[in-house]
């Protein structure tokens, strides 16, 4: 896939912090876009800026999975990153919608949180899974409530991904709350393959620190968690690791599951 043209530029802007023309007629900032003066106006970045490789590498590889996976056919979203407890990622269907309400977009959030103990084709797994949420939002029949149907369950092993609810073989393909596995030498491996071997820093930034201390980060983080009894599926929310029971049912409740695909 050719890779964007985009110019990189030197900062300087004004004392005040407003973007300062230059002899060249360019106003930079200092966040590291560029304007360009006059009639023909126009904005480029400096793609060593932190903010704009991530970015930039997660819209590269939406497109390219667009179009090597889903012929091209899917609309454009809004990528962010979101740290949504328990989730490696989620989509969210028509949740951005421009000021003038002119303009709606869906949403494709990624968690990094797991960036560091993932490898990036997994994450980039985790981004294709969302992208059949959306391709199922446009061209299929999503059931309602999130739950990941038959249909759902089809278009992912379309693309080479195949769903779990454990992230394993054997793992039940429908249901509330299911992840997959990567198919071996499947349409996903083998484009994911290709555009890791042409494309590098696909996900630069990572969180720092060990898994262990991200971990603890997280427990601290939580305020509450979510259990729910395996008999009458009746919920309550506690801080983690607290020792509840279903009284109707004389069970334990379980805790929801972390680190699991929820799109």
């Amino acid at each position: 896939m050719a890779q964007p043209k985009i110019e990189k530029l030197g900062l300087a802007s004004s004392p005040d912090g407003d973007p300062s023309p230059s002899n060249d007629g360019v106003a930079r900032t200092h966040e590291g876009a560029a304007v360009q003066q006059g009639s023909d106006a126009s904005v480029s970045y400096d793609t060593t800026e932190p903010t704009t490789q991530t970015y930039l590498g997660l819209t590269e590889a939406y497109a390219f999975f667009n179009e090597r996976l889903f012929a091209n056919k899917l609309p454009p979203c809004l990528i962010t990153l979101q740290r949504r407890r328990g989730a490696y990622g989620y989509f969210s269907g028509q949740r951005f919608t421009t000021r003038d309400g002119t303009q709606a977009t869906d949403e494709i959030a990624l968690n990094p949180r797991y960036f560091a103990e993932r490898s990036i084709e997994s994450t980039l797994a985790t981004l294709v899974h969302e992208m059949v949420h959306l391709q199922q939002e446009h061209f299929g029949t999503p059931s309602r409530g999130s739950y990941h149907n038959q249909e759902w369950a089809r278009m992912m092993r379309a693309v080479g991904l195949i769903p779990s609810s454990t992230g394993e073989p054997g793992g039940k393909e429908t249901g509330q709350r299911v992840s997959h596995y990567i198919e071996e030498d499947g349409r996903f491996a083998l484009a994911c393959a290709d555009l890791l071997a042409t494309r590098t820093g696909m996900v630069p930034f990572v969180e720092a620190g060990s898994e262990a201390d991200r971990e603890t980060r997280e427990k601290k983080a939580a305020s509450k968690t979510k259990y729910t009894c395996p008999g009458c599926g009746a919920n309550a929310w506690a801080k983690p690791e607290t020792g509840l029971g279903c009284t109707d049912c004389n069970l334990p409740l379980e805790a929801a599951p972390a680190k699991m695909t929820t799109g």
